[in-house]
């Protein structure tokens, strides 16, 4: 059972949850029961899950080539197949889209934005690949975007690799592309941890929602 940890609610942002390490199954389980939930209010949550390989809408199974233990999880994001694992900060968007009147094509640059904001504080330059949500450092991809909007409300966000064991990544064609290299914060400061970009991009969501 997925337990959420109150932050204290700041009136014109979201309310930001921490929730450390979470299952993928309870969470996913959790975001869809509260877009439906007449007391919905936009909070955005912060967590990383146990290693996990999660197919999009989009995604074609033979993306997974070799999973071995680790467990495959049909969603309804979108996108295709990613991997998340420990040391990936992930962040979950669940926001009323409508009553703000943003369109999806804009929430995913804005998205896009908060991730390059984020990269920036580390000295990371970064981009974007028409067509393909994410960011990019040179050719490998560092983050990826996946999201559902139901009721003009959205669930799912972004993953970004901080610190971790970017193994699991052969075993899929990450995204759907076959031989994409892939990166993490970590390659380019070696003393970076979850806790510090949690709290960069915190900042940085505060101003992107306020």
């Amino acid at each position: 059972m997925l337990l959420l940890r109150h932050a204290p609610t700041v009136t014109t942002t979201p309310e930001f949850l921490n929730l450390g390490k979470q299952a993928y199954e309870d969470t996913y389980d959790q975001m869809r029961s509260l877009v439906q939930a007449e007391s919905f209010k936009d909070q955005i949550w912060l967590l990383e899950h146990p290693s996990i390989f999660t197919l999009g809408t989009a995604a074609d199974a033979s993306h997974v080539l070799n999973p071995g233990d680790i467990p495959v999880i049909q969603t309804d994001r979108g996108g295709e197949v990613t991997f998340h694992g420990p040391g990936q900060l992930v962040i979950y968007f669940l926001l009323d889209i409508k009553q703000k009147r943003m369109g999806p094509k804009t929430l995913v640059a804005n998205l896009q934005n908060l991730i390059q904001n984020i990269l920036q504080h580390y000295s990371i330059e970064s981009s974007f690949v028409e067509g393909a949500p994410g960011v990019y450092v040179g050719e490998k991809k560092i983050a990826s975007i996946g999201l559902r909007i139901s009721k003009g409300r959205t669930y799912h966000g972004i993953s970004l690799n901080v610190d971790m064991d970017l193994t699991p990544y052969s075993f899929i064609n990450p995204c759907g592309y076959e031989g994409l290299e892939v990166t993490q914060i970590s390659h380019f400061d070696s003393n970076v941890t979850l806790e510090d970009v949690e709290s960069v991009a915190i900042k940085e969501m505060q101003t992107l929602f306020s």
